[in-house]
């Protein structure tokens, strides 16, 4: 059973930074908690989809004389790790706007709590 735990601890902390994430999103009342609770929960996700595609003793794709081609076990395959960094990429961009229409959201409204804002918004 522990060595189950240990074993998969790459899975363990992502399903943990998911629920933070997770709570951040529907619990929290501010608006910049909530973009916090995102970005953590999609470095969960990114985090779960890296540690998946791993593989012990493996090696980048690059050719190695050593390590005969055949043998395609040997190397990792680039394709989620390529995917997973344009997710960061994606990820740092759309936090940036969504900074960037708080920051909108504030120079209207005078707040960024969420149940004022809907008050404020219908009044």
């Amino acid at each position: 059973m522990l060595d189950f735990f240990f074993g998969h601890y790459a899975y363990w902390f992502s399903i943990i930074l998911f629920s933070i994430g997770m709570y951040g999103i529907l619990f929290k009342k501010t608006l910049i908690k909530k973009i916090i609770g995102l970005a953590i929960l999609q470095s969960s996700v990114i985090l779960f989809f890296v540690s998946v595609a791993s593989k012990v003793d493996a090696t980048v794709p690059v050719y190695d004389a050593s390590i005969p081609v055949e043998q395609v076990a040997n190397y990792l395959n680039p394709l989620p790790h390529t995917l997973m960094l344009t997710a960061i990429v994606v990820g740092v961009a759309t936090l940036g706007v969504a900074f960037t229409l708080l920051i909108a959201i504030y120079n209207r409204y005078q707040t960024l709590d969420e149940q004022e804002l809907i008050e404020k918004i219908h009044d």
